[in-house]
């Protein structure tokens, strides 16, 4: 399929390049504020226009000067610009043109992609007359609009798709109409979830090999989920969703695969901060922990455990965080734990094979004359005082689901057992098991 361009809304913080990311796709993806600084890492969303497809970046604020994390945020937004065909430089109108306006301008200027200054916030005829002040950044006339009403925003994107999207050949039409026209290729979702702090950031950008988010001690860093493609010499491998818990939805209501990290090591800093107190170092599994994790078990999903910052532990902290994990997280007992490093990168290979025999679990199908001997064969082996399986079937997968044909109820205790008989049969991990029972 051809490529598809890519248009990256910069500027200063603060000028709605958020609700013109949000005005653009047509629905809320990015997290909108009152208050500068709230987006920080670069967030990809597919949009498209006129039948044009593309892809647009929403960026944090850039700044010339700054702390540490805005020195990280400024580089987000150079990165996306760079890496674009189009640039959409965000100014507002009802402040005018300011100084960070203009070391912006400066920063995007000059032989790289062609570059469109969007007068924002223009949400009446009395505000147009204020865009040509902008005209002085010299990048060409302003396109007024209004990211919040969507005023504007339709002339806008017809010069982006022209400038982004240049027209297509016969040839490459066509050989987007026939891989259009395929089986379209299912990419399982995997959200990388965990309290604040735990390394999450730093997972996330192990697995894609690139900086795409921001990492940094301060607690609460992240605010967009951020979702991409992560290769494999095997070929495509899961979706891999960055979220954080505090603005992000609820786990619960977005299907896919989890990894877990409860945060064996430091509360946040890895080894920067071992120098503070020793207890600081053995939080292990945190009540919020046992929380997140009962909601992805409630979730009916596969979950991988990653105890991150394990390098920062001795013998002693290991064992005692490792019999937290088998105490409190109990309920997630068959989920494989993985003991490594998001910032050295220890273990963490080994993270996308289990990641894809979870997969390979939560969408496994089992042929049905087999799934009957094996319920045979456990009701002989222990016979139920009350009732029997006369007949199954798998309904569904993801997760896999079995609809049990009995003459009488069965207690809850011997559902568990067969449950427990099927899983271990067909390998079917920790993946999540439904039983379904009808009565015949």
């Amino acid at each position: 399929m051809t490529a598809r361009p890519t248009v990256a809304v910069v500027g200063r913080p603060n000028v709605g390049k958020s609700t013109l990311l949000n005005r653009i796709v047509g629905r809320r993806e990015a997290i909108v504020e009152e208050r500068p600084g709230v987006t920080r890492d670069r967030k990809a969303v597919e949009a498209e226009w006129c039948g044009r497809s593309f892809t647009v970046v929403d960026t944090g604020g850039w700044q010339a000067s700054g702390g540490a994390l805005d020195a990280q945020v400024s580089a987000q937004a150079e990165r996306a610009w760079k890496a674009a065909d189009v640039v959409l430089l965000v100014v507002d109108v009802t402040v005018g043109l300011s100084p960070e306006d203009t070391r912006v301008a400066n920063q995007v200027r000059g032989g790289g992609p062609p570059v469109l200054v969007v007068a924002n916030k223009v949400d009446g005829h009395t505000r147009e007359p204020d865009i040509w002040e902008f005209v002085g950044l010299g990048l060409g006339d302003p396109w007024p609009v209004s990211a919040l009403h969507g005023r504007g925003t339709g002339d806008l994107l017809d010069e982006v798709v022209a400038r982004a999207s240049p027209e297509l050949d016969d040839e490459a039409l066509a050989a987007d109409a026939r891989e259009a026209a395929g089986e379209e290729v299912r990419v399982p979702g995997v959200a990388i979830v965990g309290r604040p702090n735990v390394g999450k950031s730093t997972l996330f950008n192990r697995l894609i090999g690139d900086e795409r988010a921001v990492v940094h001690d301060l607690p609460g860093t992240t605010r967009d989920s951020i979702d991409t493609e992560i290769e494999t010499p095997e070929g495509r491998a899961p979706v891999a969703v960055h979220r954080h818990g505090r603005h992000a939805a609820p786990v619960a209501h977005r299907p896919g695969h989890r990894v877990l990290l409860p945060g064996a090591g430091l509360a946040g800093g890895g080894q920067r901060r071992a120098g503070r107190a020793r207890h600081r170092r053995r939080r292990g599994v945190t009540h919020q922990d046992q929380r997140l994790a009962e909601r992805i078990d409630a979730a009916g999903c596969p979950t991988v455990i990653l105890m991150n910052k394990w390098e920062t532990l001795d013998a002693e902290a290991r064992a005692d965080v490792t019999a937290q994990v088998a105490d409190r997280l109990h309920f997630l007992a068959t989920s494989p734990v993985i003991k490594g490093s998001a910032l050295t990168g220890k273990s963490i290979h080994k993270l996308v094979p289990a990641l894809a025999q979870a997969v390979d679990a939560y969408r496994r199908r089992v042929p049905t004359r087999e799934l009957n001997q094996v319920l045979q064969a456990a009701q002989v082996a222990h016979p139920s005082p009350v009732g029997r399986v006369l007949y199954a079937t798998q309904g569904a997968t993801e997760p896999p689901t079995f609809t049990l044909f009995t003459n009488r109820d069965l207690a809850p205790t011997y559902l568990r057992y067969l449950e427990r008989s099927i899983r271990e049969h067909f390998e079917l991990g920790n993946t999540p098991v439904k039983l379904r029972v009808r009565r015949r």
